[in-house]
């Protein structure tokens, strides 16, 4: 039972006020600071991929991207890769900061394409932060079936 840090010690008498309770404090996980923000970058980055009749439509959420800040490639024929890098805001000394939580750094995000995927006529456009990639398909001809006559 010792194990298990009580979140409210030390609450009694005070108002509890949801916004800034921190539920994870007492566990032992390392600090914010050490936790890299180019792995966070690359967390948050959240990619939705749907199959329509006619394509492979991915949609990536990037607030505050420029589309010269973001790369679409096609590599070994097959694997659509997103990237980019969300630069950090610069810090002013009379600043004094509360909270940070959105991420920065390089983000990187690979998918293998699917056999029916025209990967020469892939497509991306970015509108109001949200990077949509289409990439088209072909249609999968039916191998030619012959039947074989069995003797004996």
């Amino acid at each position: 039972m010792a194990m298990i840090p009580s979140f409210f010690d030390n609450r009694r008498g005070t108002i509890f006020d949801p916004f800034t309770w921190e539920p994870f404090k007492d566990f032992p996980f390392p600090p914010s600071s050490l936790v890299s923000h180019e792995n966070s970058a690359f967390v948050n980055t959240r990619i939705d991929w749907k199959e329509t009749p006619e394509a492979h439509v991915f949609q990536a959420d990037l607030p505050g991207l420029k589309k010269e800040e973001v790369k679409v490639e096609v590599e070994d024929e097959r694997v659509l890769q997103i990237s980019g890098e969300r630069n950090v805001e610069k810090e002013d000394k009379n600043d004094t900061w509360h909270r940070v939580e959105r991420s920065s750094g390089k983000f990187l995000r690979r998918f293998r394409l699917p056999e029916n995927a025209k990967v020469d006529q892939v497509k991306a456009t970015m509108e109001n932060g949200v990077l949509t990639v289409t990439v088209p398909k072909e249609e999968v001809k039916n191998p030619d079936v012959k039947a074989i006559e069995i003797s004996g």
